[in-house]
């Protein structure tokens, strides 16, 4: 039986031939392909904000401009209180994640496999993932009191349900010509799963967990603002006590590195993983 490394080159290879020929770039032309719209984007989007802040439409104590935010952002930066908040914030964000996708790939293989499973809690997955983070705090408050349990809890609950349903949902989405095939090449029980279901269930399984980020940073957001832990600043905090104080600047210095950091994850992690996996079913040039 050959390699899946063999049978993806192979097939990857044979997909090419009817994608559009882009050529070979250098890594600077390549890199500066995939930022000027960005940069183009950001400058846009920084004048739109000037503009209102002229338009005054809000007094500026109330709507600083792009200006005094960035001040701000520097300010954190300089006496070292927003590294230490992003650092809170982010150990939170991957000990939480890493344990929704545990838990969403096993649910997921789980119910995958088992028919009664999926009976009795396809659709529960589904609901669990569609109820707003925000409804769990009261309950994981209950349970946890105020700590980092409870926005893990949260976090997990908000994560884990989208990461199980994109991989079920790729896993569904297998064409049965591969499990065809693989039954022809000798791949049953655990191997079918090893060569064929999993490789094929990839692009669903990445769009979960690209999806279960976004519910994971969103319930943090939420649990960062509700549950507040002494001598643990984060971002979410920043937010709350410069709302509590008035501190418009830096409520809007915390809400622009909360954005850069969702961009950053999505271009820098799930952009990449989302290219390799369209660069091994061929879709892009290798």
């Amino acid at each position: 039986m050959p390699s899946p490394d063999t049978l993806g080159r192979e097939f990857a290879g044979i997909d090419h031939l009817d994608t559009a020929e882009t050529g070979r770039a250098s890594t600077a032309a390549r890199v500066w392909a995939g930022a000027w719209p960005k940069l183009a984007a950001t400058v846009l989007l920084l004048g739109l904000w000037q503009a209102v802040v002229w338009s005054g439409w809000r007094p500026p104590y109330v709507l600083p401009g792009p200006a005094a935010a960035l001040s701000a952002v520097w300010e954190g930066l300089r006496d070292g209180s927003l590294p230490a908040a992003f650092a809170t914030t982010m150990s939170r964000a991957t000990i939480g994640f890493a344990i929704a996708i545990v838990i969403g790939v096993a649910l997921g293989l789980a119910v995958a496999s088992v028919p009664w499973l999926r009976t009795a809690v396809g659709s529960l997955i589904t609901g669990i993932q569609t109820m707003p983070s925000i409804a769990w705090f009261p309950l994981a408050i209950l349970l946890f009191q105020l700590s980092e349990r409870a926005i893990l809890f949260v976090l997990v609950l908000g994560a884990a349900p989208a990461i199980a349903n994109g991989l079920l949902h790729g896993i569904d989405h297998t064409p049965p010509l591969l499990h065809r095939a693989g039954r022809v090449l000798g791949a049953s029980g655990l191997d079918r799963y090893r060569f064929v279901v999993l490789p094929a269930a990839l692009p669903g399984f990445v769009g979960g967990l690209k999806q279960g980020w976004a519910f994971a940073w969103r319930s943090l957001m939420a649990g960062e603002l509700l549950v507040i832990i002494a001598a643990r600043p984060s971002l979410g905090t920043r937010l709350q006590f410069a709302r509590e104080f008035s501190d418009a600047e830096g409520l809007l210095a915390t809400m622009l590195v909360i954005l850069v950091i969702g961009i950053a994850v999505d271009a820098l992690v799930f952009g990449r993983l989302e290219q390799a996996v369209r660069r091994r079913w061929g879709l892009l040039p290798t």
